[in-house]
């Protein structure tokens, strides 16, 4: 039983590159001057990566005012809490 699911397995390996070079890279990318690790901490972070639909991308051109649209609403949302309370 455990060779014919090995023998199903077969397909499913890794391929090598019908040339041998697994090297996808082009010759003329040079990393020569490159700083590793240089965004990483930032990365690690994170980042909050919103899509707008077409009709809001139009209303909000940046992320500057995306921001401005969001405090706005929230200080009209805590202002009514507040009235509410």
């Amino acid at each position: 039983m455990r060779a014919a699911q090995r023998g199903e397995n077969d397909s499913a390996m890794k391929k090598t590159h019908p040339n041998g070079d697994m090297d996808d890279m082009r010759r003329e990318y040079d990393f020569s001057k490159g700083i590793r690790g240089k965004y990483a901490k930032r990365y690690a972070e994170g980042t909050n990566v919103v899509f707008l639909d077409p009709d809001l991308v139009k209303a909000f051109p940046n992320s500057a005012a995306v921001n401005r649209a969001l405090r706005s609403l929230v200080t009209a949302r805590a202002r009514r809490h507040r009235k509410a309370s």
